[in-house]
């Protein structure tokens, strides 16, 4: 025993961090459990494209499982990562419901979006990207991307539904599912409230006992059956479906590729993933003290590459693009230090696949002819969402450019109903609020190739393509 932590303390450097092999344990542990509400929230919401339910749910883990291993086992970090909230909307939503390719396509662009990050990972590219994209921007994208994956949230609660009178209105608060929507929403922010241990694990507390509510609610009252959760649906398939999703990506490649819009489509994959990543390493860094004197993430090369293979990863298998989960401090206040954690974290999302039964109820109902509702996970977009709204407060809102830019990614994202649209907006009204100014030196050369590049994507889709 005394070798085998020998070992691991050795490997992971675990007393040269101040940590020890129990606090590492802990930290995955914690990790884990405030992550893994991703299984049945990222299923849901990639099921409502055609994929199966199961297939998801176990790519999800397995993409989960690998990304932290090699977080963990080659950078050292202590980071788990899993499919990405906010990405996996923008897959469903925009790509496959808005722009209409086939989920198939929607997992090649994935799929070459990893390959181009992994690309960035090991060269000089990556910092100029970086520094070509103004602070202000990437707050911009961040917060917009809360914005709507949290109307989102509230569009599958039920809570806001659609109106020809004024395109968006409140839903029928009286309805049974969507009451069960409103006490997942209330458990969930006050949970949150609480600012207590359990407040580190709101998401999956509450998926659980909303869950349970409606079950319950629907055996016990028998008119509410229609409306309420079930556990062990008839349509949910088992852990083998995965075949129906393993390798599709491949396949979808040329058809992809013969789209114009793919390429605004892989970058946009490309762009919340690397910034989405490179956020959360350095919060997380930050706070596990692995930021060098000039604050720069201690081999932050590994982690990007770790969190690159398993985009790719997840691609092969089935699920949208894998990114650093920012639920990894919740580790970090623990103790954790050191990759010894995410390699928990990864053995974990393992043993997971054998809970899928038990996630049976998170699925969506149908309240009408083709309108379904998801009370059990709406209220982990919304909870989420709202965290993520929270970077707004480090936009310098003195800069009269950077409020104008800020305001139209954001609005733009949700109006659009499109991640890859606001963020479009943004850039483009930014490079041509600088140039029209003084300012314009202050801009990379970069900057204005992307706005450029945007544009043109523009005129394909609403000009040559019509």
């Amino acid at each position: 025993m005394n070798k085998i932590q020998e070992a691991l303390n050795k490997y992971f450097k675990i007393s040269e961090r101040g940590s020890t092999i129990s606090k590492e344990l802990i930290g995955g542990l914690t990790i884990f459990l405030a992550m893994v509400y991703v299984l049945p929230v990222n299923a849901d919401m990639l099921s409502q494209t055609g994929m199966s339910f199961a297939a998801v749910f176990a790519a999800t883990a397995i993409a989960a499982a690998i990304a932290s291993l090699i977080m963990g086992l080659y950078a050292n970090y202590p980071v788990g990562l899993a499919s990405g909230m906010g990405v996996n909307a923008f897959f469903t939503y925009t790509v496959v419901f808005g722009l209409g390719f086939a989920w198939e396509e929607a997992l090649a662009a994935v799929l070459i979006s990893g390959v181009l990050f992994l690309i960035i990972s090991i060269t000089g590219l990556r910092k100029l990207v970086i520094n070509a994209i103004p602070k202000n921007l990437k707050l911009a994208v961040g917060a917009g991307i809360g914005f709507f994956i949290a109307f989102i949230g509230l569009k599958n609660a039920g809570v806001i539904t659609g109106s020809g009178a004024t395109f968006v209105t409140l839903g029928n608060l009286a309805h049974p599912t969507v009451l069960l929507s409103l006490f997942g929403l209330l458990l969930v922010f006050g949970l949150y409230a609480l600012k207590k241990k359990v407040s580190r694990f709101t998401i999956i507390i509450s998926i659980g006992i909303t869950g349970l509510v409606g079950v319950l609610l629907g055996a016990i009252f028998p008119s509410l059956a229609a409306s309420m959760p079930v556990i062990g649906g008839t349509n949910l398939g088992g852990i083998g479906d995965i075949g129906l999703t393993f390798g599709k990506a491949f396949g979808a490649l040329g058809s992809l590729l013969s789209n114009p819009l793919a390429y605004a489509v892989i970058f946009t994959f490309l762009f919340v993933d690397f910034f989405d990543t490179a956020g959360t390493l350095v919060a997380v860094g930050h706070d596990a003290g692995l930021l060098n004197e000039d604050g720069e993430l201690i081999d932050g090369d590994k982690a990007l590459l770790a969190d690159a293979a398993g985009t790719i990863v997840g691609a092969i298998v089935g699920t949208s693009t894998v990114t650093s989960y920012i639920e990894s401090t919740t580790g970090i206040e623990s103790g954790a230090r050191t990759g010894l954690s995410a390699t928990v974290v990864g053995l974990l999302f393992i043993v997971s696949l054998l809970f899928y039964p038990l996630f049976s109820f998170v699925g969506s109902i149908e309240v009408s002819p083709g309108v379904f509702l998801s009370p059990v996970t709406a209220m982990a977009l919304v909870f989420v969402g709202a965290l993520m709204v929270s970077s707004l407060k480090d936009i310098d809102w003195k800069d009269n450019i950077a409020v104008a830019s800020t305001f139209i990614t954001i609005i733009m994202m949700i109006l659009s109903y499109s991640i890859a649209e606001g963020i479009a907006f943004g850039f483009i009204f930014y490079a041509i609020m600088m140039a029209v100014t003084n300012r314009r030196k202050e801009v990379s050369p970069v900057m204005y190739v992307l706005a450029a590049l945007f544009i043109i994507n523009f005129v394909i889709k609403y000009l040559v393509l019509v």
